[in-house]
């Protein structure tokens, strides 16, 4: 089992930039694919980006592609998000998940492990 703990949410202005981090506990980092989720007042939660156990492949919501990046960091056991150009509909809760397999996996139900969230607010 995993554990996962995010940071770095807070309250940005339009256009500004946030970078969340993720760190995981409890197994090998690096046997894991992970993902960030986003979930908005009122609406489901939804796929923002994900990316595989090296780094090597990603993948992006069409919503966030361009603006956001993922990245991880398997010495540090760390999974990032840079946000760039935040847009007002980035307000969110924002979730990591990890799934102990190859491969980049972009559905909620592809992933067993789940951090607690942070709150991101983007004000115009």
């Amino acid at each position: 089992q995993v554990q996962l703990v995010e940071s770095g949410g807070g309250l940005v202005q339009t256009g500004g930039s946030l970078r969340l981090s993720c760190a995981a506990s409890g197994r090998t980092f690096s046997n894991y694919a992970m993902g960030w989720f986003r979930q908005a007042p009122g609406k489901e939660r939804e796929f923002v980006a994900a990316i595989n156990y090296r780094g090597g492949s990603t993948s992006y919501s069409t919503s966030v592609k361009g603006r956001f990046t993922i990245s991880r960091d398997n010495a540090k056991n760390t999974v990032y998000l840079q946000m760039n150009s935040l847009k007002s509909e980035d307000t969110a809760v924002y979730y990591c998940a990890a799934r102990a397999t190859l491969g980049v996996w972009t559905s909620q139900s592809d992933y067993a492990y789940w951090g607690q969230g942070t709150q991101v607010t983007v004000s115009s």
